[in-house]
């Protein structure tokens, strides 16, 4: 049988007699939305396959995406650390679509919206976005994630033009791959579960999609990812890979240790000392945590109760790993100062310009977060290092 030839953005295999057709896109491309929507017009597919989970899926086909979002359950579950990635994502490439005029994603709604016309089962097949980006936070070591943050607000605030020919390079297989790789020297661990264990979880939604003729579009930088996962027609167990890494035990041991040898050492200098010189060491390290998380707090030109809990906070929530100084000063934040509608929806946009993260009330909530928990881990460190220095 005589295939139609759609380019090299277009893949075809045949395995087991079912048919699968993969379309590697890029996530801010006119020409890549073009492509999708001829492919699906043109085979008779059974199944449509997106790269998206149901709560992408929702954020594309949602105009209020963040304005149903509950900013105090979000801090109460600790999860602002994974929507301050994702939000940073999120701008990125909505101020790379802007130059080119298009909103990112567009290729993959409009897969949802050509296989809705024409009566074509969609099947959402990436993993929950909160799940690899929570995987990925999880793999990687302390200064990794320093790392990562730091190229990622760079990246964020970086002016830089693109053009569609710039996309259709960066769409060409060796490109990609080469990309790849390099990213899997820096850091395989991110790697591995970005890029390869998604390659994985796609591939088995495929195969598990409905239909002997099943279309997938999806990202150019998994293509040969799913196709190798393809050829070799082995299966994955999901629930392995659907997993959120808890947090490594050395983390509570060290966090549990501070506490210990803080409580300890302020005990023992009241025990050798007397307990004058044991209440000033407490006071030290009261003050020591409290005014760098007060301070931080107010740089954000946080609440004044914000600036209060960062303070009176800081002091205990250093000497507990279940809570930061940054959370109870990002709830407070919230509580007080909650964001408008007006500055919900321009938070994408607003994000990639860092004066508006103090004039956008939601932005500031996440400055808070921040610069609270920078100052708490400051004064930890200093307050700390006194408090052993006095024991001797």
């Amino acid at each position: 049988m005589a295939y139609k030839n759609y380019g090299e953005d277009v893949e075809r295999l045949e395995i087991d007699g079912r048919e699968f057709i993969l379309v590697g896109t890029a996530h801010i491309s006119q020409q890549s939305a073009d492509l999708v929507r001829k492919v699906i017009e043109e085979e008779s597919a059974d199944t449509v396959c997106i790269e998206l989970d149901e709560k992408r899926y929702k954020a594309l086909t949602e105009k209020n995406k963040w304005e149903n979002l509950d900013l105090k359950t979000i801090i109460r579950q600790k999860q602002l650390s994974t929507l301050l990635i994702n939000l940073l994502l999120a701008s990125y490439q909505k101020r790379l679509g802007k130059k080119l005029g298009v909103n990112p994603g567009l290729e993959l709604l409009e897969a949802a919206n050509t296989a809705n016309e024409l009566k074509i089962p969609i099947e959402l097949c990436d993993r929950d976005v909160r799940i690899s980006l929570r995987r990925a936070w999880s793999s990687l070591s302390f200064f990794k994630k320093m790392q990562l943050m730091t190229s990622g607000l760079a990246g964020v605030f970086e002016e830089q033009d693109i053009s569609e020919e710039q996309l259709a390079e960066l769409r060409q297989k060796d490109v990609l791959n080469e990309m790849m790789q390099e990213l899997g020297k820096a850091m395989p661990d991110l790697k591995r579960v970005l890029i390869d264990e998604r390659d994985s979880y796609i591939t088995e939604k495929m195969r598990q999609a409905p239909g002997t003729k099943i279309i997938s579009i999806v990202g150019a930088g998994h293509m040969q990812g799913i196709l190798t996962k393809l050829k070799e027609n082995s299966n994955t167990d999901l629930k392995n890979i659907e997993v959120i890494t808890p947090t490594s035990p050395v983390w509570k041991v060290v966090g549990w240790g501070i506490t210990v040898l803080i409580l300890s050492a302020i005990g023992y200098i009241g025990y050798s000392k007397g307990l004058t010189q044991a209440g000033n060491n407490a006071l030290y390290w009261f003050l020591a945590n409290g005014i760098p998380s007060a301070l931080g707090t107010l740089a954000a030109f946080g609440h004044p109760l914000a600036i209060l809990s960062a303070f009176l906070g800081a002091p205990f929530t250093s000497l507990s790993p279940l809570i930061g100084a940054g959370y109870v000063a990002a709830f407070v934040q919230a509580y007080f100062k909650p964001p408008i509608v007006a500055e919900i929806h321009s938070v994408s946009d607003d994000a990639s310009h860092p004066g508006r993260w103090w004039s956008n009330k939601f932005l500031r909530v996440f400055l808070v977060f921040i610069l609270a928990s920078l100052g708490s881990a400051i004064g930890t460190w200093v307050g700390g290092a006194k408090i052993i220095s006095n024991l001797f």
